[in-house]
């Protein structure tokens, strides 16, 4: 093993004494008004994820990141935080901005946040631009990663408008040891699958589309673990599509797997028209909302985006038939009044 892929094996195991979490979730910001966190209905999602998600990216896409100032981001933080590491979480700070002096910029505001016990570093994504060379995607990243925080490389072509090859990947990865995580949100999973060698840099699934069961090493696939937006709703399912493929329970990971990829297609169509927020950060609303409050959903109003736009009560409406259908609309996890937790 060479001395950058020493480095990282020894820094990874500095910042996951009990090893790298295999299922990560891009949380939801729930919001009490227009850019306000709300820290009750926070503290209360981070209790439902913590026993089976142990690695948080805050904010993501599924959080709103894209649209937060760094202000926005500093709120949130002092929200998660504390109950993150509470709660035994880990947490990856988003840096989701579209120009490499935007990230650096960032980067140093959140200086004071570096030495926190529940961060372990930043994700950051290349620069917007489809014209960009891989040598300016290179040269932008490297940039930052000069910097010297462990760094998740996030691989969003929805939003940056290209996509780092996969020996782009390897050359960072073989240039800084800091490059501890990747994820991939593409759905075309080019760089996973490329064979290369990454330097035991931990390869995470983002995109949905595709299914879940097939893409863990432990089902021949060519990924280490997740980091979905829908681990916000189906945390326990998707832990239990690993602890089933581990144990050699194939068939009945790939019926779960198929089951959630159903009921996920079908919610992510349900949203992809409204003209608010994205689809990852409105269909997990919707579903979480149903999830958290069971048949008192349509008696609570339903979530607010970043803007403060709230998603319609039909939504709401169509997410409990979808979740009840597919038998998962579980035991809900508040009381109508959002006082008292059930878990």
């Amino acid at each position: 093993m060479n001395r950058i892929n020493s480095q990282r094996k020894a820094l990874q195991a500095t910042l996951f004494p009990s090893g790298i979490p295999r299922l990560w979730c891009p949380t939801l910001t729930h919001f009490q008004a227009a850019r306000t966190p709300d820290p009750e209905r926070t503290q209360s999602h981070l209790t439902a994820l913590a026993p089976s998600v142990k690695g948080i990216l805050v904010p993501g896409s599924t959080g709103e990141g894209w649209e937060m100032s760094d202000h926005d981001i500093h709120l949130l933080l002092s929200t998660v935080l504390d109950a993150a590491a509470a709660a035994g979480i880990h947490v990856l700070i988003g840096v989701l901005k579209t120009s490499t002096d935007e990230v650096l910029a960032c980067l140093e505001s959140l200086e004071p946040l570096r030495t926190h016990p529940a961060v372990v570093g930043v994700t950051i994504c290349p620069p917007k631009g489809s014209e960009l060379s891989q040598e300016t995607l290179h040269a932008s990243l490297a940039q930052v990663l000069a910097c010297g925080w462990p760094t998740a490389l996030y691989q969003l072509p929805q939003v940056t408008q290209n996509e780092l090859a996969p020996e782009t990947v390897a050359a960072l990865a073989a240039e800084f040891a800091n490059v501890i995580l990747f994820k991939d949100t593409s759905g075309e999973d080019q760089v996973a699958k490329s064979g290369l060698d990454f330097g035991g840099v931990f390869l995470v699934r983002g995109a949905e589309k595709g299914g879940y069961a097939p893409w863990p090493r432990t089902n021949g696939g060519p990924y280490d673990g997740f980091l979905l937006s829908t681990a916000n709703v189906f945390a326990p399912e998707l832990s239990e599509i690993l602890r089933l493929l581990d144990s050699g329970e194939q068939a009945a990971a790939e019926a779960l797997s198929q089951k959630l990829e159903t009921v996920v297609g079908a919610a992510f169509a349900l949203v992809g028209e409204f003209p608010h927020g994205n689809a990852f950060a409105n269909a997990n609303k919707v579903l979480d909302h149903c999830r958290t409050y069971g048949d008192d959903a349509l008696t609570i109003e339903p979530p607010l985006l970043y803007s403060g736009v709230r998603l319609p009560p039909s939504f709401i409406v169509e997410g409990i038939a979808l979740l009840q259908a597919h038998g998962l609309l579980a035991r809900p996890r508040l009381h109508r009044d959002r006082g008292t937790e059930l878990l």
